[in-house]
């Protein structure tokens, strides 16, 4: 079976993201988001909630927490959840729940549950590319991460700076730029 996953680079500074989880994987799952859209609007609720978590609300004010049960009610404001607990039946149900509510979700560790997965990401810059193993290893996904991570190198916005300021003086449609952009090798 092939990889049907489809790659979107989501705005995600523009929706508004609930974790429901207190713990390391809501905290791993939380930088994550923050170190690639660190303006995201981001709800977490969780009975009980780690101090790294609360030391990343201090440093991000677009953080709202809520140490209490989470209710379905948390998935009206909600673009898209992550689910990080440790409970596979309470998961289910949220994910139940948040399905009535039309809200996406990614469930930790659990891809056969998700509507979407975190992938592996590599940045420099600009440039982002997201690796998936739809699901099987996100070791593989981790170890590729740091693979290219330390073969593209740190100029490569200067590069991409570069190809934009070509590409705008450029005249004509789409095919055209491509093609002459192409030229450029």
């Amino acid at each position: 079976m092939s990889n049907s996953l489809y790659p979107v680079f989501l705005k995600l500074e523009k929706l508004s993201l609930l974790i429901i989880g207190g713990g390391k994987i809501a905290l791993e799952k939380l930088e994550s988001v923050l170190g690639n859209s660190p303006e995201t609007s981001i709800t977490l609720v969780a009975k009980e909630i780690i101090p790294e978590v609360i030391a990343l609300q201090n440093r991000f004010p677009n953080i709202i927490l809520h140490e209490r049960p989470y209710h379905i009610n948390d998935f009206d404001n909600s673009d898209l959840a992550i689910i990080a607990v440790n409970d596979i039946a309470l998961a289910e149900q949220i994910r139940e729940q948040a399905q009535q509510k039309n809200v996406l979700v990614n469930i930790a560790d659990k891809p056969d549950l998700c509507d979407f997965y975190l992938g592996s990401i590599v940045k420099k810059g600009s440039l982002k590319i997201a690796i998936s193993t739809n699901g099987k290893s996100p070791t593989i996904a981790k170890r590729l991460r740091e693979t290219f991570t330390e073969m593209i190198p740190d100029e490569m916005d200067l590069v991409l700076d570069n190809m934009q300021n070509i590409r705008n003086q450029l005249q004509g449609d789409f095919n055209y730029k491509v093609t002459e952009q192409n030229s450029t090798k």
